[in-house]
């Protein structure tokens, strides 16, 4: 088993990260102060996990709520579900909710447990690669408007992170696949030697080998531990970053009220978007922008823009960005694999002007 400390100066907790560490019930214990559970997971999970948590938390007054599968349902009348269940069964200050499954179930449960009687415990047990590798760790919790996704929400830390490898061997293939680009994101960003390693090794990781997983899932946990020590609640340091491919990806999951794709499969389409624009606006190399076309396509990722997308469709929902500023939308881009930065310099129609000359890569 591997730990990462995510080390901040109020709310430093531990990732764990390791295969069979699910039933351990030393780790899990260790991170419930109080005498009251309450599970959150979805049917698609619980019936796969639910029993191996349950056999850990004999003496403790814990609860099962079952949450609604899909992105569409990362929304408020869910949300309250939670807080629903949480007062029926008389849940103090002092209990601990668990958030057993991907990212949907993670930010949703964390927004809860930081608004409940003012902020409770949590302990977030990801069972998806885009959970354990990104969304699980750093704190960001949230729900989505229709309008924009992830506009509701709250920087909440958890107790710990216990990413289990074992959970993604039941992990659909389509669901594992789009969490390879949140993998493939870190390498751009910020780890030229990394992205080497996955361009050698994809083969290994595609085929979900237990050696690739413990190397890609500790590479990218401990970027992301040591960005967010870095920048906890992102004031516009080096965390902003890790929205590479983001600012499309977020778009494209609303255009399709967050069914047509799966976010990390909008993510891959908007980390090549992001690419190609990098081209005009950073100088990044042709030999680049193909390396990372090679990496997605060869991964089983979609490097492709829906033929109908009109670029002007795909800003206005942009412009919704939560991180944008001051009317400019916000880009991350690329100078080269390994080496990013944030970019709010370019006018709208000189955006549509751009994704207008990239437009005919994506077709």
């Amino acid at each position: 088993m591997h730990t990462i400390q995510v080390a901040l100066n109020l709310n430093s907790y531990p990732i764990y990260i390791g295969n069979n560490i699910l039933t351990s019930q030393e780790i899990l214990v260790s991170h419930i102060h109080g005498h009251q559970v309450l599970i959150v997971t979805q049917k698609n999970i619980g019936h796969l996990y639910l029993k191996s948590i349950e056999k850990n938390l004999a003496g403790y007054q814990y609860d099962v709520l079952l949450l609604a599968d899909g992105e569409q349902y990362k929304n408020v009348a869910e949300w309250q579900t939670i807080f629903t269940e949480l007062l029926q069964k008389n849940h103090d200050r002092s209990t601990t909710l668990i958030a057993l499954g991907g990212g949907v179930v993670g930010d949703i449960t964390g927004f809860a447990a930081a608004c409940y009687q003012r902020g409770v415990n949590y302990i977030q047990i990801p069972t998806t690669l885009v959970a354990q590798v990104d969304s699980a760790i750093g704190g960001k919790t949230g729900i989505n408007h229709f309008l924009a996704k992830n506009m509701l929400g709250a920087f909440y830390q958890p107790q710990c992170v216990i990413a289990d490898i074992d959970t993604l061997r039941t992990l659909p293939s389509r669901a594992y696949i789009a969490g390879l680009a949140e993998v493939i994101k870190y390498a751009l960003i910020c780890d030229a030697e990394f992205f080497s390693w996955l361009e050698k090794n994809s083969h290994l990781v595609v085929a979900k080998k237990p050696e690739a997983l413990l190397h890609i899932i500790t590479t990218c946990a401990a970027h992301k531990a040591a960005i967010v020590a870095e920048d906890e609640r992102d004031q516009g340091g080096r965390r902003e970053l890790l929205n590479f491919g983001h600012t499309f990806g977020h778009a494209l999951e609303a255009m399709g009220a967050y069914q047509a794709v799966l976010h990390g499969e909008a993510v891959a389409i908007g980390m090549m978007m992001a690419a190609e624009i990098s081209t005009f606006v950073n100088g990044l190399s042709a030999k680049d922008v193909e390396r990372i076309r090679c990496l997605l396509t060869v991964c089983g990722l979609p490097v492709h823009l829906p033929k109908q997308l009109q670029p002007i469709e795909l800003i206005a929902l942009m412009k919704r960005d939560k991180k944008n500023k001051n009317g400019k939308i916000k880009l991350i881009l690329l100078e080269a694999v390994g080496r990013a930065n944030s970019q709010d310099s370019i006018s709208e129609e000189g955006l549509v002007a751009l994704m207008e000359k990239v437009r005919s890569n994506f077709l």
